[in-house]
């Protein structure tokens, strides 16, 4: 299967940054200045084509494990205790978590400790208290261009944010950064090209360096990066621990069961992995909320399908995985979001997808209810195919796909 894998990362990286958005007010598309800040560096230092790939990646991911650390930590700790704890990089669990993570994504290159301690400080008092000279480049490289970032861009663009981060870089050489990569960024960066930031004019630059191509893997392969995608979503919420898994592997069940070719139960199992990672830009909240959702709250709640159209639409020959993915909650009878197609205008896929959202939703226990079966299940969709909502012929397929299936 041919992905874009830079561009999938990349569409991946936005999610995050509404994550991180609510812990430190920093701007948007934060992982993609970390990724430039990260790759110019990587060119002072004259890394390779793959390395600087690896790098672009690696930095765009840096705080994949974001919500895997909120969601299993909050069990323990105050949500005031984790903000301030990140903020104030003392912790290291997030950095081993996202370490873990990344060995799901295909590198070209080693790319060993680059999350797991892109929070050292060079003088060795950071999480693992290790020195600059025991950290990879990669990691020294991610962290400087990281804490830069939260500097200059945190809240509204301010001209005089370059002299602040000037400054603490200087002040803190040899102490959280070593001297060859403060060296490397004063030499790439100046006031000037520090302002470029402002509008965006990076992001062309970026992709200058790092092309995004399509790549082949194998299914083994796509079938992790899928995972990797639908792992972060899920954490979002503890709600729905498994959901995007759940509907992933339904969807490409399905879709063999139909008689999809190979390829085409492929993309069915990515567009159910990644068909709910518009819900990163909503807040937990209105996702975790036990009771009915008030007018305003389920209007912001229906933006998520569309911010998953919006986040996918960035991924080069991405176009059928992504609509597969974001019409999930369109209905036959025009009456779904977040573009209120009607049944003419809902493919097979389409309609599919949003029959096995359905389903895993309400075959799934919450905390606040048990899963129903799958016959208590099957008799709700035969209900809401005979209102128009869902494709009735689906429906009766489902009933028979998964009959022995354990729920």
């Amino acid at each position: 299967m041919e992905i874009d894998i830079i561009g999938l990362i990349s569409a991946c990286s936005y999610a995050l940054d509404c994550i991180e958005a609510e812990l430190v007010n920093i701007k948007n598309k934060h992982g993609k200045r970390v990724a430039y800040i990260s790759v110019r560096m990587g060119q002072y230092f004259d890394l390779p084509e793959d390395a600087l790939q690896d790098l672009a990646i690696c930095a765009l991911l840096h705080d994949n494990a974001l919500t895997q650390y909120i969601s299993e930590e909050l069990q323990e700790h105050s949500a005031a205790d984790l903000t301030a704890d990140l903020v104030a990089n003392t912790t290291n669990l997030h950095c081993i978590y996202g370490e873990q993570n990344l060995a799901k994504i295909p590198f070209k290159t080693d790319v060993t400790n680059a999350i797991l301690y892109h929070h050292e400080h060079a003088d060795g008092t950071g999480p693992f208290h290790k020195k600059w000279n025991e950290v990879p480049l990669s990691a020294r490289i991610i962290h400087l261009a990281d804490v830069v970032d939260i500097i200059g861009h945190s809240g509204a663009f301010e001209t005089q944010r370059w002299d602040m981060v000037k400054q603490y870089l200087i002040r803190h050489t040899d102490k959280l950064f070593d001297a060859a990569c403060v060296d490397a960024f004063f030499h790439i960066f100046s006031d000037n090209e520090f302002a470029d930031f402002k509008d965006d004019s990076f992001e062309t630059k970026l992709w200058e360096i790092v092309p995004r191509e399509k790549q082949t893997f194998d299914w083994e392969t796509c079938k992790n990066i899928a995972n990797f995608f639908a792992q972060i979503v899920d954490y979002k919420s503890s709600f729905t621990s498994r959901h995007s898994i759940g509907v992933a592997e339904k969807a490409a069940a399905f879709a063999a069961y139909n008689g999809y070719d190979p390829t085409q139960v492929q993309k069915m199992y990515l567009a159910g992995a990644l068909h709910d990672i518009g819900k990163m830009a909503i807040d937990n909240d209105i996702l975790e909320k036990p009771d009915k959702l008030t007018d305003e709250e389920f209007s912001k709640m229906k933006n998520h399908a569309g911010y998953t159209y919006l986040i996918l639409s960035n991924i080069n020959d991405f176009e059928d995985i992504r609509d597969w993915a974001a019409f999930h909650h369109e209905k036959l009878n025009g009456k779904g979001y977040p573009f209120g197609k009607t049944a003419a205008e809902l493919n097979e896929p389409e309609r599919i997808m949003a029959c096995i959202d359905i389903y895993q939703a309400l075959t799934e226990s919450r905390p606040y209810k048990q899963g129903f079966s799958h016959e208590k299940t099957c008799d709700i969709l035969d209900d809401m195919a005979d209102k128009g909502f869902i494709d009735a012929g689906i429906a009766q397929k489902i009933r028979v796909c998964f009959q022995n299936t354990t729920i």
